[in-house]
């Protein structure tokens, strides 16, 4: 069942953070669904902009319409990630998405509030919630591209004045994550100092946590193993830290790369186990099952397996 992003906050809030995915075929959204009904969570489908271009914006929300019918006990939004303005607009006019992000955090502050605006008015006139971010992650996403000594952490009295001034429904805010599998060679962690001063100065207001696998390096070991080249020293965001991070009013943590370095692991070991095979189905069977158990371990540590009982009985009141 598709419900507002909207709501889905309401219930986390406090309680657990709600894990935001990203999809770009088939086989990702039935692990995904299939993995979220298991863990009893409910769970936000993510569409990038890459994937729209990548796999047609008709045939993604196909693929998540007929997994909605498979799995009629999953209850999710789907939400555009990194958008830029005419994504924002051509997403919230398709009727099809429960939120949009904007991402116009590498604009000057002024700017990044007057086109988040622009974004808003639009949005909240159809319904449809808007997540937008302040400060800078480093990493790499897509064409996303911002390099460490340029990544800056989300100040508090800024993000209070961003969200009174742009009208956004959530805040991506920079608090230690990173895009990208190159993330940190470190002990890096998550600010959690910072998040106390931004929740203190936005209560009971959704803040969301991008860049947030934790680049396993069992993952990392065995795709090189199987021919991969990722360096092995890379970290991500230590899985344990999210339980911290909901009393601080994280409702939201995106977890791309984590996904596909599992699609990345199951593909590499098929293919060197199997050198004669072609049949790519053979490694998709495989990465179902293996994904859906990815989901699970994620949404226990996101404190929302479990929960979908709740969840659905405070959405029929």
């Amino acid at each position: 069942m598709i419900v507002t992003t909207a709501d889905l906050f309401k219930i986390a809030y406090g309680n657990f953070a709600i894990g935001a995915y990203n999809i770009n075929n088939m086989e990702q959204a039935l692990g995904l669904f299939e993995g979220n009904v298991k863990a009893q969570a409910p769970f936000i489908v993510q569409i990038s902009k890459g994937a729209r271009q990548y796999a047609n914006p008709r045939m993604l929300e196909a693929i998540i319409r007929a997994a909605e019918e498979l799995y009629p006990e999953a209850i999710f939004a789907v939400h555009l990630d990194h958008g830029d303005e005419q994504t924002c607009y051509d997403c919230i006019d398709s009727g099809f998405y429960s939120s949009v992000m904007i991402d116009a955090s590498h604009h000057p502050f002024a700017e990044n509030v007057a086109i988040t605006r622009r974004v808003v008015d639009r949005a909240h006139a159809k319904g449809i919630s808007v997540e937008s971010e302040l400060g800078m992650l480093g990493g790499v996403e897509e064409d996303i591209a911002v390099d460490e000594k340029n990544a800056m952490l989300t100040d508090p009295d800024e993000a209070k004045a961003f969200v009174a001034q742009s009208g956004c429904d959530s805040l991506a805010v920079a608090i230690g994550t990173s895009h990208g599998a190159y993330k940190f060679s470190g002990s890096q962690g998550l600010h959690f100092d910072r998040m106390a001063e931004i929740q203190k100065r936005l209560p009971g207001f959704p803040l969301v946590m991008h860049g947030s696998s934790s680049v396993p390096q069992e993952e990392v070991a065995r795709i090189n193993a199987a021919g991969g080249k990722l360096n092995p020293s890379a970290k991500g965001v230590d899985a344990n830290q999210f339980a911290r991070a909901v009393p601080l009013g994280v409702t939201k943590v995106n977890i791309d790369t984590d996904g596909r370095l599992v699609w990345t692991r199951v593909h590499r070991e098929y293919f060197r186990d199997h050198p004669e095979g072609f049949d790519f189905r053979k490694p998709g069977t495989l990465f179902v099952p293996a994904y859906a158990d990815f989901i699970v371990d994620k949404s226990h540590k996101l404190l929302s397996a479990g929960t979908l009982p709740m969840v659905r009985e405070a959405l029929a009141k």
